[in-house]
C-alpha cells in the first residue's frame, strides 16, 4: 500500500501498544537504509539474566535456570517459518546487552552493576509493518503464530484485516497526544561516571598494557546520565533528526525501560547464509564548511592510526567468522572507506563469509560477540581490562539491537549512538580505540564529538569541556 502518513506518525499509532518497536532506518538514503519495520504485542518476551530466565508467554510467566543461547535456538526452530520477499516479516525483535558476553568467556566481576538490565531481551512477532524507503510503499506481514494450521492462517488474515484499518483510519497528533512538556537538559545537570582526568588517567593504564603486550588495542568508554525531561518518544523524534543513522532503533521493552539509537554500524547480518559484519574505527567531528569538511575527510583517510586500528579489527572479525565459516570463505571485500554522517566522519571495513553447514544464527552470535570493534584486540584480555578500567558495567551500550527473524534472517547493530531511558533518567556512553601512540586528551576529546549529537537531542547545546572537573 502507499505510505501516506509520515514515519513518526505512523510509528505513533502503536506506541500505546505492548512493546512497541521501530527498526529506523533513518538515514534512508544510504545502501543499507532501504527497509524499516515497525511492529508491536508480542506473543513471547524471553528475558535473560545469567543462566535465569524468564519467558512471557499467553499470560503466564515461567523463571528456570538454563542456557539462554539453547533457549533462544529451541524458541527460533520452534517458530521457523518460510522465507518471503521482504527482508524480516516476523522474528525476534530486540537486544543483546554487552555483558551477555558473561556467558560466552569468564570475565572478573568488578564493575558495579548500576542498571541491572537483561542480558537478552526478545519480543517474539507474529507480524510487522515494512516500511520500503526505495519505493515509498508499506508492507503488512502476519504469520498467525504461535497457532498453526488453519487456525494460523484465520488469524494472520484477521491481523491483516486489523493493521489496515488502523493505517488506513489512524491520525495522530504527536504534540496532543503527548502528555509531556518538552523541556531541555542544562550542562549543569548532566553528570558523568569519569572526570576528563580520570578517564586520561585511564587511557594512560590502557597503554600500559598496550606497552607489557597484553593487548594491542582496547576500546574504553564513559558514561553520561541526565534527567529525562521530555517523552522518551519525543527524546527519539529529536534524536533520529539530530543524527540519522541506518540502524537507529526506538524499543519499549517495558519496566520503565526503552532503548533509543542511532547507531551507524551493522554488527551482523545473515542472509540465505552469508554473513557481513561492517566494524567502524576512526572518527572525526564534522566541519562548519565544506572546506572543513574536506579537509577533515582527507585527515581520518590518511590517518595512519586509525587506519592500523581499523586492520586490526579486521583481522578480530576474521577470526571470529571464520570459527563458523565454511574454509577459505571469509574475505574482506572493504578494506578501508569513509562514510559521513550528520555530526562525524568515520572509517568502515566489510568482512563477509559462508556460514558452515550445520551452524545457525546462535552459533554465529556466540561465535563473535560481543562485536570486535567495541572490545578491542585480542578481544578476551581487552574485555578484562574494560573490566578493570570502567566503572559501571556497559549494559546494553556495545551489545547489539535488531531481528533475528523467524526464517532465518538476521540484522543487528553495535549499540552505539544510543540512548538508554531507565525511570527518569537518561544514560549515554561513549568511547574509542586505544592505541599504543593515543594521547590521552585527544582520546577524551574524540567521546565528546560523539556525544555531542547525543546530547543535542537533550537540549545540551553545550556541555563541559575538555579539563572541567
Amino acid at each position: 500500500m502507499p505510505l501516506s502518513l509520515e514515519l513518526e506518525e505512523l510509528f505513533a499509532l502503536f506506541l500505546s501498544d505492548p512493546h512497541p518497536f521501530w527498526l529506523d532506518s533513518s538515514r534512508a538514503g544510504s545502501v543499507m537504509g532501504r527497509y524499516s519495520f515497525m511492529g508491536s504485542s508480542p506473543f513471547l518476551i524471553l528475558k535473560t539474566y545469567g543462566s535465569r530466565l524468564l519467558q512471557e508467554e499467553g499470560g503466564r510467566q515461567t523463571c528456570c535456570q538454563g542456557s539462554p543461547f539453547r533457549t533462544l535456538r529451541g524458541l527460533l526452530e520452534r517458530f521457523r517459518t518460510q522465507q518471503g520477499e521482504l527482508p524480516f516479516s516476523a522474528g525476534a525483535v530486540g537486544f543483546f546487552s554487552y555483558d551477555l558476553g558473561r556467558t560466552v568467556e569468564k570475565l572478573p566481576i568488578l564493575a558495579a552493576n548500576d542498571l541491572e538490565v537483561p542480558d537478552i531481551f526478545l519480543g517474539f512477532y507474529d507480524r510487522a509493518v515494512v516500511i520500503d524507503h526505495q519505493t515509498k510503499r508499506l508492507y503488512l506481514s502476519a504469520t498467525g503464530l504461535p497457532l498453526a494450521g488453519e487456525a494460523a492462517k484465520a488469524k494472520a488474515a484477521a491481523d491483516l484485516d486489523k493493521l489496515t484499518l488502523r493505517i488506513e483510519s489512524g491520525k495522530t497528533d504527536l504534540c496532543n497526544n503527548d502528555p509531556w512538556l518538552e523541556a531541555d537538559v542544562s550542562p549543569a545537570e548532566i553528570c558523568r561516571h569519569f572526570t576528563p582526568s580520570a578517564y586520561q588517567q585511564a587511557v594512560l593504564k590502557a597503554k600500559e598494557y598496550i606497552s607489557s603486550g597484553d593487548i594491542y588495542q582496547v576500546n574504553l568508554t564513559q558514561r553520561f546520565t541526565a534527567p529525562l525531561k521530555m517523552a522518551p518518544y519525543q527524546l527519539y523524534r529529536r534524536l533520529r533528526r539530530a543524527n540519522p543513522a541506518p540502524f537507529a532503533a526506538y524499543l519499549d521493552c517495558g519496566e520503565d525501560l526503552r532503548i533509543l539509537s542511532s547507531s551507524p554500524e551493522r554488527f551482523l547480518l545473515l542472509e540465505n547464509g552469508q554473513v557481513e559484519t561492517r566494524p567502524i574505527k576512526g572518527t572525526r567531528p564534522r566541519g562548519q564548511t565544506p572546506e572543513e569538511d574536506r579537509d577533515r575527510r582527507q585527515e581520518l583517510l590518511s590517518s595512519e592510526k586509525d587506519r592500523a586500528e581499523l586492520v586490526m579489527i579486521i583481522d578480530l572479525e576474521r577470526n571470529d567468522l571464520g570459527r563458523v565459516c565454511s574454509y577459505g570463505t571469509v574475505r574482506v571485500p572493504e578494506l578501508i572507506t569513509l562514510e559521513e554522517y550528520a555530526t562525524v566522519f568515520h572509517l568502515v571495513s566489510t568482512v563477509k563469509g559462508m556460514l558452515a553447514p550445520g551452524k545457525d544464527v546462535v552459533d554465529l552470535l556466540k561465535a563473535s560477540f560481543p562485536g570486535g570493534s567495541i572490545t578491542g584486540a585480542p578481544k578476551i584480555r581487552a574485555m578484562e581490562i574494560i573490566e578493570e578500567l570502567e566503572p559501571v558495567r556497559r549494559g546494553i551500550y556495545t551489545g547489539a539491537i535488531g531481528y533475528l527473524g523467524f526464517d532465518g534472517r538476521t540484522d543487528l547493530n553495535i549499540a552505539i549512538r544510543t540512548l538508554i531511558n531507565k525511570g527518569d533518567r537518561v544514560y549515554l556512553q561513549v568511547g574509542g580505540g586505544i592505541v599504543a601512540d593515543s594521547d590521552p586528551r585527544l582520546e577524551y576529546e574524540e567521546t565528546l564529538h560523539k556525544a555531542r549529537a547525543l546530547l543535542k537531542s537533550l537540549g545540551a547545546e553545550r556541555f563541559p569541556e575538555v579539563g572541567h572537573e
